[in-house]
């Protein structure tokens, strides 16, 4: 959940900025950014000491390997 809430969150940003750009209302982008930040936060209450920022490399790495090998 923590790697699918930040990868939504990040594909986001270009989205609100291209929306700002044009003079719109960015909906959508918020709407990502509240999926994006919701499963952030029901990952880190998943676990109980939480996650460091150097640990969020790791949990890509390891995501990413489970599901290629």
């Amino acid at each position: 959940m923590l790697v699918i809430g930040l990868v939504v969150a990040g594909f986001s940003i270009p989205s609100i900025m291209g929306a700002l750009a044009d003079g719109r209302v960015p909906r959508t982008a918020a709407i990502a950014v509240l999926i994006g930040g919701g499963l952030v936060a029901i990952a880190v209450n998943n676990k109980p000491t939480g996650y460091t920022i150097n640990q969020i490399p790791g949990v890509f790495v390891d995501v990413i390997g489970r599901y290629i090998n």
